[in-house]
């Protein structure tokens, strides 16, 4: 490890970059150990529609804040950063060293730069009449009221995401700061604790969406409509769950409840992802700590080796 901090690798991308094996590659390598930095992982039985890692994939590599918590428990970016940072702690006891790998901007960035966090009211007024005017008024009415508040903020959060809609709205209208400006300050103002190396995979356009088609075809030949079936005639988890608001399994349960065509529901979901592995890039790019891996140039052994080189370089250069 590097002496003045303690080192922390991310391998990160968009969805269907290759995350997984080059972080398993990485970790075998250089005694590590996987820390999930997604989002949606961390759900029990919510399996193929996340493109969760099977105990076979893992290769005895351990794994981390994967399966922890059930449908209809409450994850979120706090919380994330609370156990991550233990996490972290008891691998580094161990003398081994923390791979955060995932595609979830926010909690990895959250985890680096150790946001610092407004604390949340559970008992808000302002929050209940929020939702009160989503079920009211619905979506586009929450758009609105956002787009008058903090228009920057628009632009950083899915909009589908009633919790996130909710959240900033209440930031505003509680703290008297903007959501977009608290988000900013904690990006800009802040650098890591840790001797950082954040890695992430980039690649052809045409390349990368055509991996995501053939993953969501993927996914659905291996039962993902099952899986949403199961799910929700054993009881273990309802519509409205933020759980079930993943990407994927809302336009699932949009099929299951409307009779809209399969086919649409498959194209929706396929676009959808696009669209999302675009605003993951997005948020990667403003970052200046990022080492970039272009995947059209390399393949997974060569980045594994351009990855190690960066590595023992800088540890080289520490000592």
């Amino acid at each position: 490890m590097l002496q003045n901090k303690k080192t922390l690798i991310v391998i990160a991308g968009p969805t269907a970059s290759g995350k997984t094996e080059l972080s398993i590659k990485l970790a075998k390598k250089i005694n590590g150990e996987i820390i999930s930095g997604d989002s949606m992982q961390v759900y029990k039985h919510l399996d193929i529609g996340t493109a969760k890692i099977t105990k076979d994939e893992m290769e005895n590599v351990p794994h981390h804040l994967i399966d922890i918590i059930e449908p209809n428990e409450e994850y979120n970016v706090q919380i994330f950063q609370k156990n991550a940072k233990k996490i972290i702690e008891d691998i580094y006891s161990r003398g081994k060293i923390p791979i955060i790998a995932g595609g979830t901007g926010l909690y990895i960035d959250a985890l680096v730069y150790n946001y610092s966090f407004i604390d949340e009211d559970n008992d808000s007024k302002i929050r209940d009449k929020l939702w009160e005017d989503y079920y009211n008024f619905g979506v586009d009415y929450l758009v609105k009221k956002l787009q008058i508040a903090d228009p920057d903020a628009l632009n950083l959060i899915d909009l589908s995401n009633i919790k996130r809609l909710i959240r900033a709205l209440e930031i505003s209208e509680k703290n008297k700061i903007k959501y977009s400006e608290l988000e900013r300050d904690s990006r800009t103002e802040k650098t890591s604790q840790y001797d950082l190396f954040y890695f992430v995979i980039t690649m052809n356009r045409d390349v990368l969406y055509d991996r995501i088609n053939k993953r969501v075809d993927l996914m659905f030949e291996n039962g993902w409509l099952s899986e949403v079936n199961s799910l929700l005639e054993s009881g273990k988890v309802l519509p409205d769950f933020r759980s079930m608001q993943g990407l994927g399994y809302r336009e699932i349960l949009e099929f299951l409840n409307s009779g809209i065509p399969f086919e649409e529901c498959v194209e929706k979901i396929k676009q959808n992802t696009r669209r999302f592995a675009k605003r993951q890039l997005t948020w990667f790019r403003k970052n200046k700590d990022i080492i970039w891996l272009d995947k059209s140039l390399k393949n997974s052994e060569e980045l594994l080796e351009e990855i190690i080189h960066i590595y023992n370089d800088k540890c080289r250069e520490e000592v």
